[in-house]
């Protein structure tokens, strides 16, 4: 089937090369959304058949294909040709990529227009080839929040009904990424409606702005050498405790060993068992953001304390489950590395549970703690379960810091 995908912007009267302008005027069956038809309908032929596009996709598709399967007279006969009108440009997160990946041996040819981000750095004049692109259209915020994290100095973003600019400053406001402005612009390419404005995030959360809509964000610090650096090796004085017990927190020469441990720059997905605090899930979410990770917890006290600590940090991103790990539904991402920070006394089960949706070459790390006051050593828990369950184990390592107690970081690895 051949497609031809045209990208337009939101002028009403808008401009079309006259090698465009021919396609349209011998064109039978056009598609595109309601807003792109009020514009192009003048141009359009009298005997035009028009498909709306409207989610869910489906429907739209199973039409397209009806073009491909049938030599109806609407197709002009031989296999069907489709005329799709598109927002900017059709390949820059655009519906041409959708054309790709749901019909892969369509003939596509696409005739682009600026893209929404493009057209609000000319409106800004700003260089915009250094610039980060998230689209937060119909995307949750895992992308967004990773480019916050690594202090990206410049980011565009595309924007959606939820992922507003009024949200996205106060996502930005709660976990304390304050040293940027936003740049807006609202109905871009309509001369009648386009506005463009350049807000603190402050203003921007108590604002409403007119869709669609799409910003950049700067650093304020882009003319004084960069964004701030990110941290390596938080202070434990900094989190909020469980109880105010200080021992409750994995202490931060153990928590970067044990990121060591777990190999987090070549793993994907990253459970935190038995979080507390969320000290393990925070550090790694801020050295390692490409991660996705989900921290779990059976005590229901410990939800306010690691929100409390991933906005005290600017750890955004977190997935936090609070109950009973060995009932609850588990994510539907293969873990291919896990910590257990947290046992209660049900490490082999626990152990076991992991088992069976450890991501093939998958570890788990378990943090030791030698002392007279327990009655059961954990390294025997540890050593016990492994030999049950058939799993290898790499080289201890024993770490004690200053006058506390010997704590042993253990790591294994799925032997069949």
């Amino acid at each position: 089937m051949k497609f031809i995908v045209i990208g337009i912007s939101d002028n009403p009267q808008p401009f079309f090369p006259p090698e465009v302008l021919d396609v349209i005027k011998n064109g039978k069956v056009f598609s595109g959304g309601k807003r792109h038809h009020d514009i192009v309908a003048p141009l359009l032929p009298k005997d035009a058949e028009w498909i709306d596009i409207t989610v869910p996709l489906d429907a739209v598709f199973e039409q397209y294909g009806s073009l491909c399967r049938a030599d109806s007279p609407s197709t002009g006969g031989g296999g069907g040709r489709l005329i799709v009108f598109a927002s900017g440009d059709p390949l820059f997160f655009g519906f041409a990529n959708t054309i790709r990946s749901r019909m892969p041996e369509a003939d596509i040819t696409v005739y682009p227009s600026f893209n929404s981000l493009q057209m609000l750095a000319h409106r800004l004049l700003m260089p915009y080839h250094d610039m980060h692109i998230v689209s937060l259209t119909g995307r949750p915020w895992p992308a967004f929040d990773r480019a916050l994290i690594e202090r990206t100095a410049k980011i565009g973003v595309l924007t959606d009904r939820h992922h507003t600019p009024t949200a996205i400053a106060r996502h930005m406001l709660d976990y304390g990424y304050t040293n940027y402005q936003m740049n807006i612009g609202e109905h871009l390419g309509n001369p009648n409606e386009e506005a463009v404005s350049t807000l603190s995030l402050e203003a921007a959360a108590q604002r409403t702005f007119a869709s669609p809509n799409c910003l950049i964000l700067t650093s304020c610090q882009l003319c004084s050498g960069g964004a701030t650096a990110k941290p390596f090796g938080l202070p434990d004085a900094r989190f909020a405790l469980l109880d105010g017990r200080e021992k409750m927190i994995t202490k931060m020469p153990i928590r970067l060993l044990t990121l060591q441990a777990l190999d987090l720059p070549r793993r994907h997905v990253f459970w935190d068992i038995g979080f507390c605090t969320g000290s393990v899930s925070i550090e790694a979410r801020l050295l390692f953001p490409h991660l996705e990770i989900h921290a779990f917890e059976i005590r229901p006290k410990c939800e306010a304390i690691i929100h409390e600590n991933a906005r005290r940090f600017g750890a955004a991103g977190i997935n936090v489950h609070i109950g009973d790990f060995l009932t609850a539904p588990l994510p539907t991402t293969l873990p291919d590395a896990v910590f257990i920070g947290g046992h209660g006394g049900r490490l082999k089960e626990i152990m076991s549970k992991v088992l069976t949706v450890l991501a093939p070459g998958g570890v788990i790390v378990f943090n030791s703690v030698s002392s007279p006051h327990v009655p059961t050593d954990s390294r025997q828990l540890w050593d016990e379960a492994c030999a049950a369950l058939s799993l290898s184990q790499a080289p201890p390592l024993q770490v004690r810091l200053n006058d506390h107690n010997l704590i042993t970081i253990l790591k294994c690895t799925d032997s069949g």
